[in-house]
């Protein structure tokens, strides 16, 4: 494990959040499907299943998006800012059977907020460990989600939406047309 496990959590949510908001439409259409978010990033506290809250967990997107693309001085900013905004205290706490670990609000403060005080806390670790060049873009032509690369040899290319699966078919139709006669 290179990150704490609740980094690891936190930016693998941080860029499946990102990735909602694809050419591919909107990956967050309703509340059920936030609750589905929800429920597979094992986000816990306060979760309203409102529009409200739809609305405000889909704009933070592209702020967290912009963390993919700047540089070390404006992720800083961009990180500094969310902590600031949300007021983050980091504290140690333990909750349903997890080990400890850091939460920077209250279980009880808006989802939006915890999602980006929880993505900020996380890229703060990666920001710390200088290992930055783990927030990547998808290598797929046709794909502009992002990932974070926790492999041990940074080798990962491809997100989790087929893009290495479609690659390697297209390289294999690639090399069987170059065989013909």
């Amino acid at each position: 494990m290179l990150f704490a496990h609740d980094t690891e959590c936190s930016l693998i949510a941080a860029a499946a959040l990102v990735n909602t908001d694809g050419r591919d439409g909107e990956g967050l259409p309703d509340i059920a499907a936030l609750d589905a978010f929800y429920t597979a990033h094992s986000y816990s506290g306060r979760h309203e299943h409102t529009e409200v809250e739809l609305r405000a967990v889909r704009a933070l997107r592209p702020r967290l998006r912009r963390l993919w693309y700047a540089d070390i001085d404006e992720i800083v900013s961009i990180v500094n800012g969310l902590l600031r905004e949300h007021r983050a205290l980091p504290q140690l706490i333990t909750h349903d059977d997890e080990p400890y670990h850091l939460h920077a609000v209250p279980r009880d403060a808006p989802l939006a907020t915890r999602m980006a005080v929880e993505a900020a806390m996380a890229i703060a670790d990666v920001v710390r460990s200088g290992e930055l060049r783990r927030l990547r873009t998808c290598d797929h032509p046709d794909c502009d989600n992002v990932l974070v690369d926790l492999s041990k040899n940074r080798s990962r290319r491809f997100c989790d939406a087929g893009c290495g699966n479609r690659a390697a078919v297209s390289a294999y139709r690639a090399r069987k047309a170059a065989a013909r006669p």
